[in-house]
Order: C-alpha cells, then structure tokens, then sequence
C-alpha cells in the first residue's frame, strides 16, 4: 500500500460515558472544528450491574463517524485511517455467528466476586499475574467467564467466542469472523500471556476456555481495509480506508499527553483514574498490586488504575448537594490540608489498585455532626491523591531527578486546589497537560506511526500550561494522612 503524505486520520476514542471523534492532521495536531461527542449510558444497580447493551454503544460510536464524514465533506478532507481507543476491560460473547448473547459488561461490573474469590483459591495467583500482568479481580474477563458459567449457564453454551466491544464493532463493520485484537486490548482481559504475545493457555484451560473463543491477536499496526456492502453505503468515504486495531485506553492517553519515556509518568482523573508509565521494556516483573499491560512488541505500560475519580465528585455534588468543583475550588484552597479529622477510603465503586480487594467499600471515618459537607470532598479528594501516591511508591521505587507526573482528565484540571493536593501527595512536580482530547489523540499517533507519518512514538514531549511544585509542610501532614489510610484499609478488611 501507498503510504499518503499528509494522512488525516479519524480517531474514535470509546469512553465510559461518551464517543468522542475528532481529525488529527500528519502532526497529531486536532484539525480545528472537527470533534464530535455522543454520550452513552451504563446501566447500573445495586447488585453490582454496570453494563449496557452493544447496539447502544454502537450507535454512539457510528452516529460519531456519521458526525466526521460529514464534517470530512464539508472541509474537503480526506481520511487516510481509522484509529481507535476503547474503555478497557469490556467484554460480551457472541454465538457462532457473531450475534451477541449479552450486554457489554464493563470492568466496573462487580457481581463476578465470588467467582474472582473462588479462582483465587484454585491458582497460583503470583504466577497468573507476572505471566498476564493482571491481578484476578472483578475488572477482569476470567471471573466474568466463570460467572457466567454459574449464573447462566444456557448463555455459556451457546457462547462461540467473547469479543471486547472495539472488536465486536470491527466484525460488525467488516462482515467477517476473522478481526483481530491488538495485544493492548488483549492485555486488558487479564489473559494475554505478555512474554509470549499470546492467550494465556493454561489460564484459559482453567476457565474452559481456548484461543479458539478469543480474537486472533496482533500489533496495533496491523490494518483492516474494506468494509461489508451495508457499511461501505453508509460511509463510502471509509470504504477501502484502513481501520487500525483499538488500544486501551490508559495506552492511548499516555501516547496522546507525551508520556512516552519512563521520566514522563502519566495522571489520569477522568471519571475513573490511573498512573501509567510507558517503557520499552517487554516483559518487566510487576509489583504487587499494579498492573503490566502491553501495548505492542517493543513496549509495556504499568501501573495501576482506580474506579474513583471524576465519579467521585459526581457522587458528592448529588449526595450532598455541593456546586461543581470549579466553583469549590476557591473554598478548598482556603482548607489546611489533612484538617477535617477524617480518613476515608475512597472506594465507593470497590477498589482495584493496589489491593484488588473485592470486599472493599466506601468508608468515612471521623464523621461528627460539625463536620461539613465541604471537609467530606476535601477529604474524598486528598484520599484520591494518597492513593495515587501508593501506586507512586511501587511503580517508581527509585525516582530521576527528571521525573515530572504529566496530569490530564477533565476532573482533575478542573481544580487548582485538586493539582497542588496531587503535588502534595507525591512529593513531585505535577505538570498540566494542554492536550484537550489526549485520548484520541494518543490513537491518532498510533495510526501516524503506522502510516509512516511519525517516526518514533518515543520522541513526543507533554505540552504544559502549569508546574505545580509540591509544598514540604503540606507533604508532610499528607504522608501521616496516608498512615492512617493504610490502617483503615487494614481493618476495613478483617
């Protein structure tokens, strides 16, 4: 194939609650005017349940590109690729002709526990997680699989294969059985043996399972070009453009803000969060309690993610009825750190890192009747920052001098308060990163690379607004904060 040499590439970033598309011209610069939004929502209960049917994310992610192409039409561009990032840790399973037998389950769905427990007690989990890099938890496809083995095991029968939804959608968009999954994708199922770069046989003979139920595996570079007679009608435009394999999307976000090299550590707070640091290192060994995902060959991410974040702060404007963060932001800032006399655990959608316990809740402890619903998110927020600063001390036991964590996410840029409070809690520089679609952003480059437009993904730097300097008395105060969180969590779980 000719490569084009200015490519325009169409990036589809598949997010919790929204789809989001946008243009990036051969620099991974947004072409102005062209990014689109459709939100999408979960269904949710008590009992655990977060999931949602694929025909709605779908419709979201196809009403997005209708969006683009006719942006592309009125502009007079041309789309020379398709890149795409998707929520990791989604799954459904299809019948044998690819006809979904269930909703998408997300990896915020919690009702797989007692099967992750069970699992636990059946394997070496030590071993499980340095050969996948993943930690057997509700977040993951193993428990899922067995779940649905228990609870409805008519569905499992029929169950041909389980697809994560970027994959369901290039089946669908393609007509044919045969679309692969890049090892990104793969790694964030939990079973993706990262030292060979395929399934994890023996974890699959364990669930009953084999490569057989799975996509076929390869790198992101590796392309899908013409689309079946109903889609190449809707998007003539698209019809014989190469489509590139789905990355996670804690992948594409550390490519997309410039967090490419191991001085460079990406922060996330988005409705959930993340510390993830790129290296080329294959297959490095994995603390407990973080995860080792690949994203190609060459390169590995690590680090660990949480289910609280901007959710948090959704939770707390409802339930105790404050205003959005931007207008409590100069409220907190008149707070002294660690003031409130509460020590809270944050976990009020369960906790993944670093204990991927599947027992933890939500706690606040210290509650008295003075006590403010301002002091209650202030603590909320200063529990966030301490547990980025745990996932801190195993992810990066020695420290560069150079080291600077590059912060994105709506939730967090929102707050100058919450950025100092992150500083604080690390005892680093935190920078703000300018990439308003990092995500997306992130496929984008991928898909560049793979067009030959960019040369190495390694060489791009974070483009900052704002250094914040962490302040040693407030760091202080915090790291006895952390103290007692760790006890908490401790006794919480007896």
């Amino acid at each position: 194939m000719t490569e084009p040499k200015n490519p325009i590439v169409l990036a589809i970033d598949i997010g919790t609650s929204s789809v989001k598309a946008g243009l990036y011209d051969s620099a991974a610069s947004s072409i102005g005017g062209t990014h689109y939004s459709v939100p999408h929502e979960q269904d949710i209960a008590n009992d655990g349940t977060v999931e949602a049917p694929v025909e709605r994310i779908a419709r979201a992610v196809e009403q997005a590109i209708d969006r683009m192409l006719a942006v592309t039409l009125e502009q007079g561009l041309t789309i020379s690729g398709v890149a795409m990032d998707s929520m990791a840790s989604t799954v459904l399973a299809v019948d044998s002709d690819g006809a979904p037998l269930t909703p998408v389950y997300t990896y915020a769905d919690t009702r797989t526990a007692p099967d992750v427990d069970r699992l636990k007690s059946e394997i070496d989990e030590s071993e499980v997680h340095q050969r996948t890099g993943a930690m057997q938890h509700t977040s993951y496809v193993p428990g899922r699989v067995r779940w649905l083995q228990r609870t409805r095991p008519d569905i499992a029968s029929r169950t041909d294969r389980w697809l994560d939804v970027s994959t369901y959608l290039h089946t669908r968009w393609f007509g044919m059985r045969d679309v692969a999954a890049s090892f990104s994708i793969a790694s964030w199922s939990g079973m993706l043996n990262r030292h060979q770069l395929r399934w994890d046989e023996e974890l699959l003979r364990h669930i009953g399972l084999t490569s057989a139920n799975l996509p076929r595996l390869a790198p992101f570079s590796e392309s899908q070009a013409n689309l079946c007679p109903e889609f190449a009608a809707r998007w003539p435009q698209l019809a014989g453009v190469p489509f590139f394999p789905a990355v996670g999307d804690g992948a594409a976000v550390n490519i997309g803000t410039g967090c490419a090299s191991p001085d460079r550590v990406a922060l996330s707070v988005g409705t959930t969060s993340a510390m993830r640091v790129l290296t080329e290192a294959k297959s490095p060994e994995v603390p407990k309690g973080l995860w080792a995902y690949r994203l190609g060959k060459d390169a590995t991410l690590m680090g660990g993610a949480f289910s609280e974040g901007g959710l948090l702060i959704e939770w707390a404007k409802n339930v105790l009825n404050l205003p959005p963060l931007e207008r409590l932001d100069a409220e907190l800032a008149g707070q002294a750190p660690d003031s409130h006399g509460l020590t809270v655990l944050p976990f009020l959608a369960g906790e993944r890192a670093t204990g991927w316990s599947t027992r933890a809740t939500g706690v606040f402890e210290g509650l008295r009747t003075s006590t403010s619903a301002l002091e209650m998110v202030q603590a909320m927020m200063e529990a966030v920052s301490l547990r980025f600063a745990l996932v801190a001390e195993l992810l990066l036991p020695q420290r560069s001098p150079d080291l600077v964590f590059v912060a994105s996410g709506g939730a967090v840029r929102s707050s100058e308060w919450w950025l100092q409070t992150m500083a604080d809690a690390l005892g680093a520089p935190v920078v703000v990163n300018m990439e308003q679609q990092g995500t997306s952003r992130g496929a984008a480059v991928l898909a560049l690379h793979a067009l030959g437009a960019i040369d190495s993904l390694y060489s791009l730097r974070p483009n900052v607004s704002a250094t914040y300097q962490p302040r040693p008395d407030a760091s202080a105060v915090l790291k006895k904060a952390a103290a007692r969180q760790k006890e908490l969590y401790a006794r919480s779980l007896k």
